[in-house]
């Protein structure tokens, strides 16, 4: 007899609750759900794959009333369950960052994965039944074999005359040959039928080949374990070139041998790419590369791979929602880095702390490691909630590089500059040259020049859909074109002013402009470019990162990229060109960024017993951020500065940041919205030691057509935090259902 059992699950969708659902079996073949089941469900008029977040949800179905819950419309075949562990970091996500369960889900299994999922599993489905099917056409040849050979050996031992027995002796040997071809070809079906079609294979073992460790680094390494012991996350603040990466192999090394799985963060691709070979070197085939420039498929089986034995995955923040299994430690690499924040959609997260959340989850050990640590890690060691372990001696033995700051403005007034390099630096580049070392240049702006200008009306061209200055991109081919770097749309460039057809002429300089200053300065030299531009092509990103470390290129140009993480060997000089650009952002978080930005790249030179020059072009020589490069201020009286402005202004990490957004095709109703909004948040019941900024137009207010509007309140760290974040995302989603607003407003949670 058929019994009805009722479930909850997680549908890919911003729902506020968890739908109900009924599910009939039979009770004798079949068995109530399990938790973590796919199934497919009907919403609205599609279907969609779905979690089962509760298999016993009867009592609940009797309040919402039988009649209004409709049933599922089958368990989602050949789709591996949902570990609780997953789920169970999806309800910290969704809590922490103010979205729902179902956004966290579709983050974790988008549609593609699932699409490919779904194919695999028609796939295998079809394979195993053309396998049963050989099977059994494999099976009734073999006895007909059998038996005609049973007939032959009857006639054989009845035979008289030689030629017969000859004749049916040659006929048995020919029965015998094809029953073994026949047996064979069987034993081949049967083992690919107990094989699993892809994944589930335990990995090959671990074959380290671990680099010797200095004194300094065996020393944080002891001090690491016996912190994690204590179940603290550790922050590793280690100078650059001191050996983190060791430190980091060695533990997954033991976590590995242990039986336990490893997942190592690094905040770029361009980084997860030069890395990947040193730990493939150090770990063997338990690696697994997972980020957005993999294929779709390559993605799908480095997931598969995960349900074997012990592995380690190096990826990019998406790894985080991996299907992982029995993880024991989880490395986040500059940790310090914003590339962690996803800033669009939903869920708005932070890999370093989503990664915090995930090691709770699985009880595993987490080490943070950084050059320049975030305030924020910082803090947590202050208060005792991260352990802290200092690695101050660089593993070769090399001397910090020299810091040399380049006045541009005294260089021009004495005509020390050609186009954007000081004569000074153009002399050490020579020099540089010469001794056949290297040379790493950034800029950190992309393209051509940032903007172009009309020199008749003044003018300047900007995108159709977005309030922003496009930006001059150079072909190879010698044309132009005008980029917008926010919605990405491509205009033809012509060189002449739409509005009074006077001449255009470019503003500013990108790493495409440094790149055709240096080419003419330095005409032997070979340069490469690497940035958001040339970083697409995966092959090209490998080649120029792979040429590099092995000297084939002279001089490096690149944006933010190059400074993160890279270890070049024969790297000597570092510059920034236009360091300006660098801390003039509007932010409170502008000197921090703008010395770990520094500092990282500081550290790419000299990383040998090679003392190395870091050369800074800025028309702001006095800058703090300066000083503390060179010298004149310490790392930690710096930071203990910037701490100090922080709590006297109410900023993270003495508080915590929701920022709202609001988007809108029109701009008029964009004003108002936010401006009721903001109200309707002012009378919201939020404890009285809010502060509450908005609403306000950002630097960029339009993008790709929608018009922006942001707010931002700060919360203090008390114990009405949850419950006002609780608060604000009752009133959001009140006021969107009142006004009939859904789909134009976000909430941002610590955004960067």
């Amino acid at each position: 007899m058929a019994t009805v059992s009722y479930i909850k699950v997680i549908v890919p969708l911003r729902l506020e609750w968890e739908p109900l659902y009924s599910y009939e079996y039979d009770g004798i073949s079949s068995f109530p759900l399990a938790e973590g089941t796919r199934v497919t469900v009907p919403v609205a008029s599609r279907t969609y794959v779905a979690v089962v977040s509760c298999a016993d949800a009867g009592e609940e179905a009797l309040k919402v009333g039988l009649d209004r819950i409709r049933p599922i419309l089958g368990i989602a075949q050949g789709l591996e369950p949902v570990t609780m562990q997953e789920i169970a970091l999806w309800r910290r996500v969704a809590s922490y960052y103010l979205c729902t369960v179902g956004e966290v889900y579709k983050a974790a299994y988008p549609v593609s994965k699932v699409t490919q999922e779904e194919t695999r599993a028609r796939v295998t489905a079809l394979r195993k039944s053309r396998l049963e099917k050989e099977k059994a056409r494999l099976e009734s040849e073999l006895e007909k074999l059998r038996m005609r050979l049973s007939a032959k050996e009857t006639a054989l031992s009845r035979a008289r005359k030689d030629s017969v027995k000859v004749s049916l002796d040659e006929a048995r040997g020919r029965l015998l040959a094809k029953i073994g071809s026949h047996e064979e070809e069987l034993s081949r079906v049967l083992s690919a039928l107990s094989r699993p079609d892809e994944g589930g294979e335990e990995l090959n073992r671990l074959s380290p080949v671990l680099s010797e460790l200095s004194e300094a680094q065996m020393k944080a390494l002891n001090e690491v374990r016996e912190l994690m012991s204590s179940g603290k996350p550790v922050l590793l603040h280690g100078v650059t070139g001191s050996g983190k990466t060791e430190i980091y192999l060695r533990l997954a090394a033991e976590c590995l041998r242990s039986g336990r799985s490893v997942l190592y963060l690094v905040p770029e691709i361009a980084l997860s790419r030069q890395l990947e070979e040193r730990v493939r070197a150090a770990i063997g085939p338990s690696l697994l590369v997972f980020h957005s420039a993999e294929s779709q498929l390559s993605r799908y089986e480095t997931a598969e791979a995960m349900r074997g034995g012990s592995y380690l995955v190096l990826g990019t923040r998406s790894a985080i929602f991996l299907p992982h299994r029995n993880l024991g430690l989880i490395v986040i690499d500059e940790e310090h880095d914003t590339s962690y924040k996803q800033d669009s959609p939903a869920p708005r997260y932070n890999a370093r702390e989503t990664a915090v959340m995930l090691g709770m989850v699985h009880s595993s050990r987490i080490i943070l490691g950084s050059a320049t640590p975030s305030l924020e890690s910082l803090y947590n060691c202050k208060v005792g909630r991260f352990g802290y372990v200092s690695l101050k001696q660089r593993y070769f033995g090399a001397l910090p590089s020299d810091v040399e700051v380049i006045d541009t403005i005294a260089e021009r007034r004495k005509r020390g500059m050609v186009g954007l390099f000081s004569r000074k630096l153009i002399s050490l580049i020579g020099d540089c040259l010469a001794r056949k070392r290297q040379v790493l240049l950034l800029r950190e702006r992309r393209s051509f020049a940032p903007a172009v200008q009309c020199c008749e009306c003044g003018e300047i061209v900007r995108c159709r859909r977005c309030n922003v200055p496009l930006s001059l991109h150079h072909r190879a081919d010698g044309t132009a074109k005008l980029v917008c770097h926010y919605c990405g749309r491509v205009y033809e460039y012509a060189g002449t002013c739409s509005s009074c057809g006077g001449t255009l002429i470019p503003l500013g300089s990108g790493t495409q402009k440094v790149e055709e200053e240096a080419s003419a300065l330095f005409p032997g030299a070979r340069i490469a470019r690497l940035d958001g531009d040339t970083a697409k092509d995966r092959k090209y990103a490998t080649e120029v990162i792979r040429g590099f470390s092995k000297g084939d290129i002279d001089i490096l140009i690149g944006t933010q990229i190059v400074a993160k993480g890279f270890d070049f060997s024969g790297l000597e000089l570092v510059a920034v060109i236009g360091a300006d650009s660098i801390l003039g952002q509007e932010d409170y978080r502008a000197d921090e960024k703008s010395l770990q930005l520094l500092e990282q790249l500081r550290g790419r030179c000299g990383r040998r017993s090679q003392k190395g020059l870091f050369v800074i072009q800025t028309s702001q020589p006095s800058h703090p951020v300066y000083r503390t490069l060179e010298g004149e201020m310490n790392h930690e009286e710096m930071a203990d500065g910037l701490l100090g402005e922080r709590k006297l202004f109410g900023y993270p990490p003495y508080s915590r940041v929701v920022g709202i957004i609001v988007k809108d095709s029109n701009a008029r109703r964009a004003d108002l919205m936010a401006a009721e909004l903001v109200s309707a948040l002012r009378c919201s019941g939020m404890t009285s030691a809010i502060k509450l900024v908005g609403p306000y137009s950002p630097s960029v207010d339009k993008v790709s057509g929608q018009n922006i509007r942001c707010a931002r309140i700060l919360l203090p760290k008390d114990r009405d935090l949850t419950a006002n974040k609780e608060v604000i995302l009752q009133t959001v989603n009140n006021f969107e259902k009142e006004r009939k607003y859904l789909g134009h407003i976000s909430l941002d949670v610590d955004p960067v």
